[in-house]
């Protein structure tokens, strides 16, 4: 357990540091540009009552579950098969993971913003009887942010947890196998399916791309630690 925190406070640091901190500041000039444009309530109405919404609300509970039970099969698949690369994939991996939820829950602890009304959802259920367009006659609360400690909770809010965590698992494989075009593609198609979901259901569109700006960064930091690691404990010819 010890690898799954493996150079956790440089990396911290990091994170935080130098260029990558361009990549907060994208996300923060971001959401201020797509919320005072009205493009996140025009996006929400446009797919509140679309049966995409409801396919796509699965995205939740994958996003949800894939975090933690793929490090662990990895984990125990490189155990198993006593192949060290698997291993540091797996370890790499969890901390991209860690840090995508501290860090997404740090700042919505700050932020507090409101979410989407859900009660849209109750309208993508199938049936014979026609309903009015919820998303029509609801109030925008896209603009609303509740600044300070504690005022939103830690659940909901600014960015998106999902998508962070998600794009941090992505981009750490994506520097890990950086080579690796069916990796590559498979993570990408991940993340579009993570981010876009929750963008159509529990979250507004600013918050799945400062989650995704925000994860990039986790990945890119965790993977590059990661895969110097293995160059460094390769043996010398």
């Amino acid at each position: 357990m010890k690898l799954l925190f493996y150079k956790f406070q440089k990396n911290i640091v990091d994170f935080f540091k130098g260029h990558n901190l361009l990549y907060h500041l994208a996300a923060i000039a971001s959401t201020y540009i797509i919320v005072v444009s009205g493009f996140d309530w025009k996006y929400f109405q446009f797919f509140a009552d679309s049966r995409l919404s409801f396919v796509l609300f699965s995205a939740a509970l994958i996003g949800g579950l894939f975090p933690i039970l793929v490090p662990i099969v990895i984990l125990g698949y490189g155990k198993i098969r006593k192949n060290i690369k698997l291993l540091n994939t797996g370890f790499a991996l969890g901390q991209a993971v860690i840090l995508g939820y501290l860090v997404s829950t740090f700042y919505k602890i700050f932020t507090g913003r409101i979410a989407p009304p859900l009660n849209h959802l109750d309208n993508l259920i199938i049936d014979i009887t026609p309903r009015p367009p919820l998303s029509m006659s609801l109030l925008d609360t896209s603009h609303i942010f509740q600044f300070g400690l504690f005022r939103g909770g830690i659940f909901w809010g600014w960015p998106s947890s999902h998508t962070t965590i998600a794009f941090a698992m992505a981009f750490t494989l994506w520097a890990l196998y950086s080579k690796n075009k069916i990796i590559k593609t498979l993570a990408l198609i991940y993340v579009l399916y993570i981010g876009l979901g929750i963008s159509m259901t529990i979250h507004w569109f600013s918050d799945f791309v400062a989650g995704a700006l925000v994860g990039i960064v986790i990945g890119i930091v965790v993977g590059k630690t990661f895969k110097q690691r293995i160059i460094d404990s390769s043996p010398r010819l």
